[in-house]
């Protein structure tokens, strides 16, 4: 018989489970709850929310809406979206993740320090994924200015005869981080400031060389994420090192049985937007799946 092992270190982030937390609390209450985007990149987990009342909205949405409680998941949001609660007098339940929060406030700091304008701002340079929406709380503290670069093929489009300002969304990768800052390094001109400003939060960080680990002891891997998850496609990358019999699934319905043929150490991990009891869900229907296996 398949053993089947669910990876302890998967599951919610904090700042996920407390925006979770906070909405179920609300719901309790009264039943209904609008949220500012999914609360979370995993559309099982936001069905299940829906179901009881949470209510997704977009920007657009908001500016509609007046003395209303509105939900601000641990992504962050730009100061444009306070400016619009304050003035169409909605009540926000402040979700944003504290490292989140952190560095928004850190990149503010710097782009407004010591009365800087527009014109004489020094230059930000945001590592992360373009339009997430983490991303654009982190732009939004730069009035739209900071420059965005995902990958180390983009780093052409930064100023090298300015000072360099680099920080990173919350969840990339450190690796890639650091050959991104060697190679600016060696670009900037002389004379130049360049400070970079490792700001990626270590709970997801740390699960990496985790994950790895828990991925080669098995056989099997089946990574659960939503699509949209950022965090999600990482992990996945580094369990697919780890395991080339790696999959990612959303789902226990994307499971192909012939994967768990001969299969004797199955192991089930996600993303920190997966919720523990969809990937419990995909462990019962392993076990299912096995058994009927071994019956024929």
């Amino acid at each position: 018989m398949a053993i089947i092992e669910i990876d302890n270190g998967s599951g919610f982030c904090f700042g996920v489970t407390t925006a979770i937390r906070k909405a179920e609390e609300q719901l309790n209450d009264t039943g209904h709850l609008y949220c500012l985007g999914d609360i979370v990149h995993n559309t099982a987990e936001v069905d299940r929310l829906a179901s009881r009342g949470l209510e997704t909205i977009t920007h657009e949405q908001l500016e509609q809406l007046h003395d209303v409680k509105v939900l601000l998941r641990a992504h962050g949001e730009p100061p444009k979206t306070y400016e619009t609660a304050q003035r169409n007098r909605i009540d926000i339940i402040d979700a944003t993740c504290p490292v989140v929060l952190k560095l928004q406030q850190r990149i503010h700091a710097t782009y407004h320090g010591n009365g800087s304008t527009s014109e004489n701002a020094p230059q930000i340079v945001i590592y992360g994924k373009r339009g997430h929406a983490e991303v654009l709380g982190l732009v939004g503290q730069t009035q739209g200015q900071a420059t965005v670069i995902e990958n180390i093929d983009e780093i052409d489009k930064i100023d090298y005869s300015r000072d360099i300002y680099l920080y990173s969304q919350t969840t990339k990768s450190v690796q890639e981080f650091q050959h991104i800052v060697e190679e600016i390094k060696r670009r900037v001109r002389p004379g130049v400031v360049f400070r970079s400003f490792d700001t990626i939060c270590r709970s997801v960080a740390n699960r990496i060389p985790q994950i790895r680990e828990f991925a080669a002891q098995h056989e099997l891997i089946l990574f659960v994420s939503g699509a949209k998850s950022s965090n999600g496609r990482i992990l996945f990358a580094e369990c697919q090192a780890a395991n080339p019999d790696s999959h990612l699934i959303s789902s226990e319905s994307d499971i192909d049985p012939s994967w768990l043929e001969g299969k004797e150490r199955i192991g089930i991990c996600g993303a920190t937007s997966t919720p523990r009891w969809l990937m419990q869900r995909v462990s019962d229907a392993v076990q299912h799946m096995t058994e009927t296996l071994e019956q024929r």
